[in-house]
């Protein structure tokens, strides 16, 4: 539940507030657009909402706890704001988006109803959907390698160094024993194949085995 304070909250409480959304959109490389569902522009903080690109509310994943929640916002491609070149280019990917709640009469009369970032923008039709991460998601990203006997590389990727005619429809299970006997790979295997598991944890001596200290691989 969001509190409303100063101008916006007495004229939600007279009746008097004329509300609309606002989406703030700062690229990476600084560039700030701005976007509303009011039926004309609105200047923001010094930027120009755009009516025309058609943003609307979409679905919200609201956060709970450490969850990193999510919401989108869906409209139309618009050649002078957001352009299917830009978009493909990935010009917004990571992008900070910030949606508020303004009253479209007088927009100092706000309240920030959410923050986050540009996950992905796809393209449905005519129409586009940016799929938003709440501030939470940066504790999912993943930072660095898991060590692991398994590759974890994707099939054909460049980390993996196969290309399409190598691979030949086949599919790899991520083995050791795949990689090096199906598909002859082993340099760019990106597992690690002696890391002991449990069953090394709880291996014990059996009579009639090797005991020369080789690997048990």
């Amino acid at each position: 539940m969001r509190e409303l304070q100063g101008a916006l909250a007495a004229r939600v409480e007279t009746g008097a507030a004329r509300l609309c959304h606002v989406w703030v959109l700062r690229r990476a490389d600084g560039q700030m657009l701005g976007f509303t569902d009011h039926d004309r522009d609105l200047a923001f903080d010094g930027v120009v909402c755009r009516a025309s690109s058609g943003w609307t509310a979409g679905v919200a994943d609201q956060a709970a706890g450490l969850d990193a929640g999510g919401f989108s916002a869906s409209g139309a491609l618009d050649d002078e704001a957001l352009t299917e070149e830009d978009t493909a280019a990935g010009l917004y990917d990571g992008a900070r988006v910030e949606l508020w709640r303004v009253d479209w009469a007088d927009v100092t009369a706000r309240v920030r109803l959410w923050v986050g970032q540009l996950r992905r923008i796809r393209r449905e039709g005519t129409s586009f959907v940016a799929d938003l991460d709440g501030p939470m998601a940066e504790l999912d990203r993943v930072v660095g390698r898991t060590y692991g006997r398994d590759c974890d590389a994707v099939l054909g990727d460049a980390r993996c160094g196969l290309s399409v005619a190598q691979i030949d429809g086949r599919t790899c299970d991520r083995r050791w024993r795949t990689c090096t006997q199906v598909f002859g790979n082993g340099l760019n295997f990106r597992g690690f194949p002696d890391v002991p598991g449990d069953d090394f944890v709880l291996a014990r001596p059996v009579a009639g085995t090797r005991h020369d200290g080789r690997s048990r691989r």
